[in-house]
This record gives structure tokens, C-alpha cells and sequence, in this order.
């Protein structure tokens, strides 16, 4: 099953992705990197004989594999252009799961646990305390040299 897996992964591969990096998992299953496009593609074997379970997820950045978002079990009898068919609407799924939320607006299925708006870190209009440390330092300085000056003027 390993064999034909491989072998099927080659031709998937070549279909899906010009640029793509096919090799072998210790489970027994096949992995298809495409790192231009920052996602893969997994056949493993599934329960039935001639069925191969397809999972597709995103590459993090560092190089690192994201869990599968989407999975489907494909007969591998179909042949490549199903499987090709299966592939691209998972990894389509995958790509709609990480689209850019809308600021002031919660990805789904998350709740704002505080119950407050999120306010951006060093955008505020108030002045932190360090700010007001380093104002009376040079405040400090300011007068000292003025007092200096008047004294020996």
C-alpha cells in the first residue's frame, strides 16, 4: 500500500504544485510540501483496502506544519484527477480558514474573553510612566544648568 501511495503521491504532486517536496512518513503515509504556497498534503492509508485518507493543513512559518484543517478519504481506484479534485478543495478549505479577520471583529468560534475592545499596545493617547520619568529627568537637567549659569554667571 506504501508503494502505490508513493507512487500516486508523485503524479499528485506533480499536478497540484510545480515546486513540491514528496517524502515518506514513519506511519506509513505520504507527505506533499508546496513551501512557495505554505501548504501540504498528507495520504495516508484509511480502513478500506483501496481507500487513502487525504488531510491538508498550512506550513507555519520557521518551516513548521500546522495541524490538518481539513480531511477527506478518497478511493484511490478513482484516480489521480478525483484525488487532484479532493486536494485542491481541502487545501481551499485550508486557506479560507486563515483569512485576515477584520479589525475590531472576532474569528469565528472565538469569544473576546474580557469583554472589552482590544486597544493596541503603545497607541494610546496617555503618556506611560517611563515617558514621564525621562520628562523630569531632562527637566531636572534643564534647571540645573540654568541655576548653574545665573550662580556663576
Amino acid at each position: 500500500m506504501s508503494a502505490q501511495l508513493r507512487d500516486t503521491a508523485g503524479e499528485l504532486a506533480e499536478i497540484l504544485w510545480r515546486e513540491h517536496t514528496v517524502y515518506r512518513e514513519r506511519s506509513g503515509g505520504v507527505v506533499i510540501r508546496g513551501e512557495h504556497v505554505r501548504r501540504w498534503i498528507s495520504l495516508a492509508p484509511a480502513g478500506g483496502r483501496d481507500e487513502a485518507l487525504v488531510r491538508a493543513g498550512r506550513i507555519l512559518d520557521g518551516g513548521t506544519t500546522a495541524p490538518a484543517r481539513s480531511e477527506a478519504v478518497v478511493p484511490l481506484s478513482a484516480g489521480t484527477g478525483v484525488l487532484a479534485a479532493t486536494c485542491r478543495r481541502l487545501l481551499a478549505e485550508a486557506a479560507a480558514d486563515v483569512a485576515p479577520v477584520a479589525p475590531g471583529r472576532a474569528a469565528p468560534g472565538r469569544s473576546n474573553r474580557s469583554g472589552k475592545a482590544a486597544r493596541p499596545k503603545g497607541g494610546g493617547k496617555h503618556t506611560s510612566f517611563g515617558s514621564w520619568v525621562i520628562l523630569a529627568c531632562v527637566a531636572g537637567v534643564i534647571a540645573l544648568y540654568v541655576y548653574s549659569t545665573a550662580m556663576h554667571g
